[in-house]
């Protein structure tokens, strides 16, 4: 398990190879198929991230995911590290991720970040061609799978969590327990170890019902067309200044280069569903990123009838 993880963190969450980037022109997301082959848009149709808008598909069979262990607090240490492209927690085992129509049993292995900058926002994701200022990954891998390599020759070998973050003016205190770390992590390279704590309560809990389902690839080379998305509509919320650290304070490049760069808008573009369904789980409110649209409409048309109604009477 210590090898395969080591191996996930290598390949997924942005390993510490200078073979791409988010914004420089030779290789940023764009340039990545010169590279990584799989991750050529025009070459395939799977991949991430999308989107999110109203084409989305009800099926009331996808009900709320098993995420047995991220109540508990593990033991042993986790391990946070800036690895140049994003930040990322090791978590090591003791939960997995099941149900809500995963074709499986998945082993939790790390998450990690994706931010804009500190006028930008910058999720993956989009609802309704909104992007939230940060996005928050969970990877997960198949647990009939020995290792990383067989993961990635299944077309769901892995399945990812994906949830929005977004601004409020107070600190969100169990999130801290990742904020506070980050000074120790500022610069690409550095690792620090983190205290376990209930993985739960970072999430929206009373919300875990309400998500939209699809089949991509990895947001990052290869690229690979692996991973069942789980995308959840109910963000978490941290403040501004939780936010801020990660805008202002991360940087792509070590301590010691000659100039150092912050880590920013690191984030790949949206990709086309092609034929791909993405499907509302049975409690999604479709599109919470558009639900104001029908307030909106629903006031008009009271006061719309509020109008008529005045008009009808004053002509009694």
């Amino acid at each position: 398990m210590i090898w395969t993880a080591a191996l996930l963190m290598i390949v997924v969450s942005h390993a510490d190879s200078d073979d791409y980037c988010y914004n420089e022109p030779h290789c940023d997301p764009y340039a990545w198929g010169d590279t990584f082959p799989s991750c050529h848009p025009l070459l395939e149709e799977h991949h991430s991230p999308i989107n999110l808008d109203h084409q989305v598909i009800r099926n009331d069979s996808l009900e709320s995911l098993y995420l047995e262990g991220f109540d508990a607090i593990q033991t042993g240490h986790w391990t946070l590290k800036n690895d140049g492209h994003s930040v990322v927690l090791q978590v090591g085992s003791g939960m997995s991720v099941s149900g809500g129509g995963l074709p499986g049993v998945y082993h939790t292995i790390q998450l990690h970040f994706h931010w804009g900058g500190p006028a930008t926002n910058g999720s993956e994701h989009m609802v309704d061609r909104r992007r939230y200022p940060m996005e928050m990954h969970i990877v997960n891998m198949k647990s009939i799978h020995p290792n990383l390599t067989a993961a990635l020759d299944d077309p769901t070998g892995l399945a990812v969590l994906g949830f929005f973050i977004d601004v409020v003016y107070a600190d969100n205190m169990h999130f801290g327990h990742i904020s506070q770390k980050l000074s120790s992590v500022a610069y690409k390279g550095q690792i620090t170890k983190i205290k376990p704590f209930p993985l739960m309560s970072l999430l929206p809990k009373h919300s875990m019902s309400q998500y939209y389902r699809y089949y991509g690839s990895l947001t990052t080379p290869p690229c690979s067309q692996v991973v069942v998305w789980t995308l959840y509509e109910v963000p978490i919320y941290i403040s501004w200044s939780q936010l801020a650290q990660f805008t202002s304070q991360i940087f792509s490049t070590e301590e010691d280069a000659e100039q150092v760069t912050p880590l920013q808008n690191n984030f790949r573009h949206i990709h086309p569903t092609f034929s791909r369904i993405v499907s509302a789980s049975k409690d999604a409110i479709l599109l919470t990123g558009t639900a104001s649209r029908p307030l909106v409409l629903a006031v008009s048309a009271q006061l719309l009838q509020i109008i008529l109604l005045g008009s009808f009477i004053s002509g009694l």
